[in-house]
């Protein structure tokens, strides 16, 4: 039964590493593109984009 639980949180742990590791390439992506007015180019940018809240709707231009 132990051998279940030690699996379990393992398996969440990885889990969770791997979903910070790709928002923070995400968030690097961005940050080097300068690019928060365009569509995310890629799925780590767009995730990124959503957990953090850095979007503009509806096409915001800067001046």
């Amino acid at each position: 039964m132990t051998a279940i639980a030690l699996i379990v949180a393992g398996v969440l742990g990885v889990a969770l590493l791997a979903g910070y590791v790709t928002v923070l390439v995400g968030i690097r992506r961005e940050d080097k593109r300068l690019s928060l007015r365009q569509a995310p180019d890629g799925a780590a940018a767009s995730l990124a984009r959503k957990v953090t809240g850095c979007y503009a709707r509806g096409g915001v231009s800067w001046t």
